[in-house]
């Protein structure tokens, strides 16, 4: 008999990395039988809270899901209205995907009228301790987590950070799946030239979305080290500003980076991301918080070697000298893992190892610890 799931959470028409796991996970889930479908949200975050362009996708809606536009995260009516739909339906499983305590409220009182006797409800924990921290971010932690069965944390800091909630929390460490989704790589000749790039370049990517706490302006200061420029190492930037630019690009000009940099400063679809990724040497995560990073789940995808600083869960994922190096939060530990790179062209070392880790995160895997967890 198929196990019923239901996940509430980020889906399509919604973009970005939330909806990309979740849809990738109820595909999982559907592969090995089970009857799933997604409540997304309707509203996600009001528009003034939203930092980037726009929420929603321009990809063609995937067919082979099952998504229901129902949630409005600022709506209590509403939450009411899907906790009782959903606890009609009777699943085995209630998933959600946990990132920020702004969804507290939404998901926690969703979970109060969906639950019964016969549904188990687990938590997917991106996040714990919000990267940027509110006063009340304490309460309304408290206010879900108490309500959850049990947790999937992606790093141990993340589970350290639960088992401050709740230290008897029934929890499986398993470190976010591998992300397949974005298609076979391209030969790098041809994704260099979509940049204007030679293929005896030197070239590294920081992607994603552009926030504080990623330390592009880390990566910016590292550009500027003169042995660097003296290799002529050229950068592609992707990613959406979600703050204010105008610092970024006062150090580009106070640095003369201009010529070296390509800026993609909009929202890279899923189907453009293999270029990106093939066009690089290596990939750059100049953090400076982090818990996981899928960042570094695509990289391994595409086999690209990385370089990560020593915060959260990233130095858990890319063992140093492996897969990458693992820096110290400051632009002279990443540029000097920059040039021994380059200078010592490690990419081929690097790659076996890259090719034995990744399989370590399967999607089965990420499913199999769900089940276990709901004893399913």
């Amino acid at each position: 008999m198929s196990k019923k799931i239901v996940l509430v959470g980020s889906a399509y028409p919604l973009r970005g990395g939330l909806a990309t796991f979740n849809e990738r996970l109820m595909r999982e889930f559907n592969n090995e039988g089970c009857e799933t479908h997604i409540e997304t949200f309707s509203l996600q975050y009001p528009e003034f809270l939203f930092p980037g362009k726009t929420q929603y996708s321009t990809d063609v809606p995937p067919q082979d899901l099952k998504i229901e536009v129902s949630v409005n995260s600022i709506n209590p009516l509403n939450w009411i209205k899907v906790g009782l739909k959903i606890r009609k339906q009777k699943p085995e499983l209630l998933l959600f995907k946990y990132w920020t305590p702004f969804m507290a409220p939404c998901f926690g009182t969703i979970i109060h009228f969906a639950k019964n006797s016969k549904t188990q409800v687990v938590i997917v924990c991106d996040n714990i301790i919000p990267h940027e921290k509110h006063f009340f971010d304490d309460f309304l932690n408290r206010f879900i987590l108490t309500k959850v069965d049990a947790f999937i944390c992606m790093s141990a800091s993340v589970k350290e950070d639960l088992l401050k909630y709740l230290p008897n929390a029934k929890n499986i460490l398993t470190p976010h799946p591998v992300y397949d989704n974005f298609g076979a790589a391209v030969h790098q000749e041809n994704a260099r030239a979509k940049f204007g790039l030679n293929a005896s370049d030197k070239v590294i990517l920081f992607f994603g979305f552009i926030r504080q706490y990623k330390g592009l302006d880390i990566l910016l200061h590292a550009l500027n080290d003169s042995r660097i420029k003296a290799m002529n190492i050229k950068a592609i930037v992707a990613g959406e500003y979600y703050e204010d630019a105008a610092p970024y690009r006062a150090l580009i000009k106070e640095f003369k980076l201009e010529e070296r940099l390509i800026i993609k400063d909009d929202f890279i679809a899923n189907d453009e991301v293999k270029e990106y990724f093939s066009a690089a040497d290596i990939i750059v995560q100049p953090y400076k918080s982090a818990t996981q990073s899928g960042i570094s789940q695509i990289c391994y995808h595409f086999e690209k070697p990385m370089i990560v600083t020593n915060v959260g869960g990233l130095p858990e994922i890319v063992p140093h000298m492996q897969c990458g190096y693992v820096c110290e939060v400051d632009s002279k530990s990443i540029s000097d893992a920059i040039v021994d790179f380059f200078e010592h062209n490690n990419r081929p070392e690097f790659l076996s190892y890259l090719r034995e880790e990744k399989k370590k995160y399967s999607w089965s895997r990420m499913t199999e610890a769900i089940l276990k967890l709901a004893h399913l």
